[in-house]
């Protein structure tokens, strides 16, 4: 059983800077065709200061740092074992090529259903630019099949 202990517990925050070819290849991964995900000049005559973000593209960033699941160990997550529950995303404002953003996380809940043989975990991430401003907000729910 994972251990309620760990609801709250907070995670070293994680930069990733937005980088425009990056930005450009998952547009086109997702099918996106909208000209202001691929075409600067396109994208700063419909407002932006460079090419936005796309939808979803966060949960790709944050995948970027060496070890994205180490702390399934230490909250007792069994990589083998997980299942993705549930995502969810709020923005608050355009992130562009240029944004260096700053993922700071935490556990929020510990759950289980049938009698323990799933067990959920939600965390939550808050988003920031380098400028301090509020981009984001980023909800996973991990499940763990222990049956």
């Amino acid at each position: 059983m994972i251990d309620k202990k760990h609801i709250g517990k907070a995670f070293p925050p994680v930069t990733a800077e937005l980088e425009k070819g990056r930005l450009r290849f998952f547009a086109k991964a997702i099918g996106e065709t909208d000209p202001v995900y691929s075409d600067e000049a396109a994208a700063k005559a419909a407002g932006y200061r460079s090419l936005p973000m796309p939808p979803t593209f966060l949960f790709c960033l944050e995948m970027e740092q060496p070890d994205p699941y180490a702390w399934f160990g230490e909250v007792g997550l069994e990589l083998p074992k997980i299942l993705h529950g549930e995502q969810s995303f709020t923005y608050h404002l355009p992130a562009c090529a240029g944004d260096v953003l700053t993922f700071s996380s935490r556990i929020v809940d510990i759950y289980d259903k049938k009698k323990g043989a799933l067990e959920f975990m939600v965390k939550e991430t808050r988003v920031t630019n380098q400028n301090g401003e509020h981009i984001a907000d980023v909800r996973n729910v991990i499940v763990q099949r222990n049956a």
